[in-house]
């Protein structure tokens, strides 16, 4: 049945590769996982087999961790050698796996600063995490990782968490690697070492770094190195289902499509807190749908009436522009207004009132909706005079009694 599956999805596949040339210059920053069998060669020939070209470089001294590429010169000269459209980045093999607490400290901030690096020298480039896999038998030195499956999990996990900090991609390899371990287990994927990759494993991580920074479909590459055509098939596949139906889920977006616009926001009817979560972008613009605009990167926004707005957020960097739009329903918080007989408001100006009454006013409150008790500027024996033009613009409630009934009413400073 899996061949038939097999031969199935290679044929649907097949169909879908009909593609123009495109070139990639891709850097890969690493150790001996990248180097073993000379991996970007094979991701070479694999685009080459489709008429594609890659142009690659490599710093992949064997063991090194991310901070140890901060702290090598050569790695920073590489980044700065041309302006690439790939950066790959990979950590130590078992660095990413271990406790969150020690990747927090000891690894997300060394990828940030690379990942830092690589945008000075070029924007525009896509910093490409390289998710690497599980040992043959995990790793006994900790117990959450003493399995290939515990150990592969983890992995999985750092490296969707590190290409979030440093608003990169990824490479899912370690997924890759899993299925064809599930579903295939004849295909020998190690080394004798039971870490490193045989030229199958290499293979595979080829062709997942042909459809991540493609985008396309590896299956019907006619370079298979050393292996057999229906192991070739396998792993071709086995990349392709690992990638090409996730793209969005490994920020795998349009290779012409790097800033992408996205917020959320926080509701304080009427006050907005607007949270901007947009990746490669360096400038925003915000409309808010009432007239009102900013250029902050997380506004705050007041909304003076009840309705529905189509906030806009456009997200700009040398790269592209990319624009969201959201409706936000705005429902202010309700107030019980008594504005009994001989009570009169009067409106002089926009946030400036005059109050009169016909009996004494006490036991003033003029209260703002996050709950600040705010000082009235004028208070007499039968009248008030509220100037708001000098707060924030808003609601406010004001509340007072007015011989033996409670009088309480919105102001609104515009």
């Amino acid at each position: 049945m899996k061949n038939q599956i097999l031969t199935v999805l290679t044929v649907i596949l097949i169909s879908a590769t009909s593609f123009s040339q495109e070139t990639a210059k891709v850097l890969f920053i690493g150790n001996s996982y990248t180097y073993v069998n000379d991996l970007p060669s094979m991701l070479s020939n694999i685009a080459a087999s489709f008429g594609d070209q890659v142009t690659h470089d490599s710093q992949t001294p064997g063991g090194t961790t991310f901070q140890g590429h901060t702290q090598n010169a050569a790695t920073w000269t590489k980044i700065n050698s041309q302006i690439w459209d790939f950066v790959v980045l990979q950590a130590q093999s078992q660095e990413p796996s271990f406790p969150d607490s020690q990747v927090n400290s000891s690894t997300i901030p060394y990828a940030m600063q690379l990942a830092d690096s690589v945008y000075a020298n070029n924007f525009c480039t896509e910093v490409l995490m390289y998710m690497t896999w599980g040992r043959k038998n995990g790793d006994p030195q900790w117990g959450p990782i003493s399995t290939f499956e515990g150990m592969n999990d983890r992995l999985r996990s750092a490296y969707l968490r590190i290409a979030d900090s440093v608003q990169g991609s990824v490479s899912p390899v370690g997924s890759a690697w899993r299925y064809v371990r599930e579903n295939y287990p004849t295909i020998e994927l190690y080394n004798p070492d039971e870490s490193h990759p045989s030229v199958a494993g290499t293979y595979l991580a080829a062709c997942t770094f042909y459809a991540s920074i493609f985008r396309k479909t590896p299956v019907g590459s006619t370079f298979i190195s050393s292996l057999s055509p229906t192991d070739a098939a396998i792993l071709q596949n086995a990349a392709a289902l690992t990638v090409m139906d996730s793209l969005d889920f490994f920020n795998l977006r349009p290779i012409t499509e790097h800033t992408q616009a996205n917020f959320s926001y926080v509701p304080n009817d009427p006050e907005i807190q607007f949270v901007n979560e947009s990746t490669k972008a360096l400038t925003y613009s915000w409309d808010f749908g009432d007239g009102n605009t900013s250029t902050a990167k997380n506004p705050t926004h007041t909304f003076n009436s009840n309705s529905t707005y189509t906030v806009e957020l456009i997200a700009e960097s040398p790269c592209d522009t990319d624009v969201i739009t959201t409706q936000i329903t705005i429902n202010l918080a309700t107030l019980e207004e008594s504005i009994p007989e001989g009570v009169q408001l009067i409106s002089i100006a926009p946030g400036v009132y005059s109050i009169h009454c016909d009996s004494e006013i006490s036991n003033v409150d003029l209260v703002s909706l996050n709950g600040s008790h705010l000082t009235v500027d004028s208070h007499m024996e039968n009248s008030l005079f509220i100037d708001l033009s000098s707060f924030e613009k808003g609601h406010y409630f004001l509340r007072f009694d007015s011989g033996n009934e409670l009088v309480s009413m919105r102001l609104v400073n515009i």
